[in-house]
């Protein structure tokens, strides 16, 4: 493909109920076309493309070039893979064992492994990639004991890119994404893990960050602070994932129970009125755990599309993305991610998944020619 569009604007396709191949391919030829066709006419456009493990095994080279030929048609591409969820993401009770297996596991290393190939085999000529991940593992049964598994893990994937870097000339990065919860969470956490990690340049240049702003925003952090925190301490950021998160004040923490859903882990951070954060793995420990109190504010790892500002007394975190997009540089891939869509309460389901993203991604788009 000769042309790339300068903006990088894409939204993660694990939206799509999908494991298998067959299941993955028909959903993106069911609208993938439509949305390009509204959101990038006549211009290459990037498919944030999620594969399970199943997927990605289903995807043999003749599949794979059937795939490539098909975005080549349709004037897509693929700069990036979220490789988090590695079995099913709809349709049953996910919970915390989307983490697993997570990065003390030789499998979630070949999976990643298998990710990258298919990755390198679709980027187009002398571009760049990335492929989402685990925050190491969900913190409640994992621990600093755990690390040098995680690393040597890492270290297998990170030696594999690089040397796709060496054979194919394709730079492709391992996105950590920092989430409520997990063992990587806030900023400093992460700072301080890309601190101690010690890979040596040839490898520490191949991982990067998933910065996705719903995790941020939930866990009440400043993104002009968290920016350049993570500047300072030289951690590089591969994509942004552009998504908005539930809030709403301690006295109406009640209505919360309309998005306790039994497929996802929704979990809470509440802050105080003396500003002292407490976090909670999902909103019925939450609303069990921590009173209805008007001065605290909560927050909650709901995933809402990114164009509404809030209804009622149920508000997002929109402003903490009016705050973030300006301050994000132009060669950086934007990714929206609203994977929640099928469990939205019934008042939040007005128009089709196809439309709702295309309003997304035409409110992200306003955002920046603002």
């Amino acid at each position: 493909m000769s042309q790339i569009p300068d903006r990088l604007i894409t939204y993660c396709t694990n939206i799509h109920p999908g494991e298998t191949w067959e299941e993955t391919f028909a959903a993106l030829k069911a609208h993938v076309p439509a949305i390009r066709a509204a959101l990038s006419p006549g211009r290459p456009f990037p498919v944030g493309l999620r594969l399970s493990n199943r997927a990605a095994v289903d995807l043999t080279p003749d599949r794979l070039s059937a795939f490539a030929d098909w975005l080549a048609e349709e004037g897509c591409f693929v700069p990036t893979i979220n490789g988090f969820p590695f079995g099913a993401f709809h349709g049953g009770r996910i919970k915390e064992g989307v983490y697993l297996p997570d990065w003390r596991s030789p499998e979630r290393a070949a999976y990643t492994i298998r990710l990258a190939d298919l990755l390198a085999a679709l980027l187009p000529a002398g571009s760049a990639g990335s492929i989402s991940t685990v925050p190491l593992a969900f913190r409640k049964g994992a621990g600093t004991s755990d690390l040098p598994m995680i690393r040597k893990q890492l270290k297998s994937v990170l030696t594999h890119l690089s040397g796709i870097a060496d054979r194919q000339g394709k730079d492709i990065q391992l996105a950590l994404e920092p989430e409520p919860g997990c063992l990587l969470e806030t900023t400093d956490e992460v700072c301080r893990f890309f601190d101690s990690i010690a890979f040596s340049p040839r490898l520490r240049r191949h991982l990067a960050l998933c910065y996705d702003c719903c995790h941020q925003a939930v866990g009440f952090e400043e993104p002009s602070a968290s920016l350049r925190r993570l500047a300072e301490a030289e951690v590089p950021l591969a994509k942004v994932q552009v998504s908005s998160a539930l809030r709403l004040n301690g006295s109406d923490a009640p209505l919360l129970k309309r998005f306790d859903e039994p497929c996802y882990l929704h979990q809470v951070v509440v802050r105080g009125g003396d500003g002292r954060l407490s976090r909670y793995a999902d909103i019925g420990e939450a609303l069990a755990g921590h009173g209805a109190r008007r001065e605290d504010e909560w927050r909650c790892h709901f995933h809402l599309p990114i164009h509404l500002a809030g209804s009622g007394l149920l508000g997002t975190t929109q402003g903490f993305l009016a705050d973030i997009l300006p301050l994000i540089g132009p060669d950086l891939l934007l990714e929206v991610e609203t994977y929640t869509w099928s469990v939205l309460p019934d008042f939040l389901h007005d128009e089709s998944a196809t439309g709702s993203i295309i309003r997304e991604l035409s409110w992200l788009k306003a955002q920046l020619h603002a």
